[in-house]
């Protein structure tokens, strides 16, 4: 038996020798190339934003990167580290270890971030594959835009009533998160509208009613226009005729309306003009009852400074800029020439 310990001791003794030398001969190779810090294949794991140092380490233990009952460990060491202070969101790789080697693992770790990108026109419909890396049922989704904590204070008094007149307070941007989740894009996005369009409006627009309004309308800018410099002069076709209680008539609005049944158009012929639906501007006065989409800044600035003219029609070229008239006869002039073309 004593002889047995002995060899032991021996080779131990070799080993640690062995891992001496290497550094004595290899300066250059960091030592945690040499010892190990873990086993097994590696682990993802996410840090959500906003997570602190024993909210992550609990987060690594569920992963089973620590043993149960470890994650305090793995805070403490996280901490004595100041690994906690710089620890970013995003998606780790680590291996299973004890505390202290997760902890130094940690110190060499780089968190990966995943984008999600919602773009101008983007509609209820389409909303979930642009914020979502697994489906989401339409119930699922609704609940979760009819979630106001997941707004800003500020904005979440102003949302309207339904899952469908939200979507238009997601601000289009491409968005680095540490995990494609519906609620992690929609708190980002509704944060980043605030900061843009939310604090564009003057204080004394920032009602539920006028807000709703104002996201219609920008929704309706953004479904028209296709050229920038075109988009306040066609926010102010729509003000002219609400003025005068002209129908709308807008394409865009039954395009939505089929959309809300399953139907897809992609170009709009007369008879599509007869679709049921309290989004068909050709049929129901005013506006919609919800924005159709999300607005980029540019139709948010146009409906906040529209335009001021006479115009109350407008048509579309082969090349998406319009022309306007001011008259029923002069669009008809417009259409004529247009078809010309």
């Amino acid at each position: 038996m004593g002889k047995r310990i002995a060899i032991l001791c021996v080779l131990l003794a070799l080993l640690g020798g062995g891992a001496l030398w290497h550094f004595i001969t290899r300066p250059g190779v960091p030592w945690d190339r040499v010892v190990s810090l873990g086993s097994g294949d590696p682990i993802p794991v996410v840090v959500r934003p906003g997570m602190n140092g024993r909210q992550a380490a609990a987060e690594f233990e569920k992963a089973g990167i620590v043993e149960q009952g470890r994650a305090g460990d793995l805070a403490r060491w996280m901490a004595r580290f100041s690994i906690d202070r710089a620890l970013h969101p995003g998606t780790y790789l680590l291996r299973r270890g004890t505390p202290w080697k997760v902890a130094r693992q940690l110190e060499a770790a780089k968190s990966t971030l995943t984008s999600a990108t919602i773009v101008p026109g983007t509609d209820l419909f389409s909303l979930p594959e642009s914020i979502s890396a697994v489906p989401l049922k339409k119930e699922e989704l609704e609940s979760l835009l009819m979630d106001d904590a997941l707004y800003p204070k500020e904005l979440a008094a102003l949302l309207p009533d339904s899952a469908e007149g939200r979507v238009a307070f997601l601000f289009p941007e491409t968005y680095y998160v540490a995990e494609k989740r519906a609620e992690e894009v929609i708190a980002s996005a509704s944060a980043l509208w605030w900061s843009r369009v939310g604090n564009a409006i003057p204080p004394a627009d920032r009602t539920k009613e006028r807000v709703g309004e104002l996201a219609v309308v920008a929704s309706l800018v953004e479904r028209e226009g296709y050229w920038d410099d075109e988009r306040p002069r066609i926010a102010g076709v729509i003000a002219n005729r609400r003025a005068r209680d002209m129908a709308l008539q807008i394409d865009a609005t039954v395009v939505y309306a089929w959309k809300r049944t399953g139907r897809t158009l992609t170009r709009v012929l007369h008879k599509d003009l007869e679709v049921d639906s309290p989004y068909n501007t050709y049929r129901v006065p005013g506006l919609p009852p919800t924005a159709i989409c999300t607005s980029s800044w540019e139709s948010w600035s146009a409906v906040l400074a529209p335009e001021r003219t006479e115009y109350l029609y407008y048509v579309a070229q082969e090349d998406r800029r319009h022309l306007f008239a001011t008259t029923y006869n002069g669009h008809l002039q417009n259409i004529r020439a247009v078809r010309k073309k």
